[in-house]
């Protein structure tokens, strides 16, 4: 997915967020931002939102000197998930569908996402996505390839969102290869917040190579290329993921909360709307 002029205010604005976490002068958030505007007048063509992304935050850890200046985010969103685990188990404990129930509630988690959605309130979101009909169902698609896949390769989004990730990889059934970005950018899950949740109980735990907030499959380490190309069930969480995947030929299925207007044109489906897509599936309002 291409990077539209209506990301430019988005890519402005996470860059100012960021600058307020952490303790900076005045010259450090001036800079910041002439940084950013200096970036967002020389995009490529082609490029997507996420590889656009990658090179703002770049310039926030550079100027700041904070490796990771979303640390305390992501601490905060796990313990918040982490909270709710009980609740959430009972959830699926009663479901009629487990896999449905548990691909709805990984996508609630889908909601913690500091870039475009820094406000939100958890548990409404998890109520109001159990009982919201995805716009784009792609479950039953999902369910032929999960009998026919001998693993899975789910690559996560975000921090606190792996919580409600370890719900669904324990409904699976199937061995999992989860996912992580290589080092902190945003609020994405890296290996540590993966770790903080427990996934090397249930899990083996890769990363990217790359600290870009989707898959740039040219910009990842070749490790992770080789597990691409041979999995034969990819799960990507998340639209940074969509952004950077949407154009990949492969066995992938979207899983995501529509958060962007950007997005929302782009997939076929509303504002607020869950997602559970596969190649070549559309909402209902798309094909019309």
């Amino acid at each position: 997915m291409q990077t539209y002029i209506d990301c430019y205010p988005c890519f402005l604005r996470q860059a100012i967020e960021a600058a307020q976490m952490v303790s900076t002068t005045p010259t450090q958030k001036q800079d910041i931002i002439h940084h950013t505007l200096e970036l967002l007048k020389h995009i490529p063509e082609g490029a997507t939102p996420s590889e656009i992304g990658a090179q703002v935050h770049q310039i926030i850890r550079e100027v700041l000197g904070v490796d990771d200046p979303y640390q305390g985010v992501k601490r905060d969103a796990t313990t918040k998930a982490l909270a709710l685990l009980p609740e959430l188990r009972m959830i699926l404990d009663n479901a009629e569908d487990t896999l449905s129930t548990a691909l709805r509630l990984s996508i609630a988690g889908n909601i913690m996402d500091f870039g475009p959605n820094p406000d939100y309130d958890l548990w409404e979101v998890v109520m109001r996505v159990l009982h919201q009909p995805p716009a784009i169902d792609a479950t039953d698609a999902l369910r032929q390839q999960l009998a026919e896949a001998d693993y899975v390769l789910f690559i996560g989004d975000n921090a606190g969102e792996t919580v409600f990730d370890r719900l669904l990889i324990e409904t699976l059934a199937k061995p999992v290869t989860y996912v992580v970005r290589g080092g902190p950018v945003i609020n994405d899950a890296t290996m540590a917040d993966a770790l903080e949740v427990g996934f090397d109980q249930l899990a083996e735990i890769i990363d990217t190579g790359t600290r870009i907030p989707g898959i740039v499959l040219s910009q990842c380490s070749p490790d992770f290329q080789v597990q691409f190309k041979n999995a034969p069930l990819i799960l990507a969480k998340g639209m940074g993921n969509y952004e950077t995947l949407s154009q990949e030929y492969g066995p992938i299925i979207f899983l995501l909360q529509v958060k962007c207007p950007v997005i929302a044109r782009d997939i076929g489906a509303p504002m607020g709307s869950t997602v559970i897509k596969a190649p070549g599936e559309h909402s209902e309002s798309k094909t019309r």
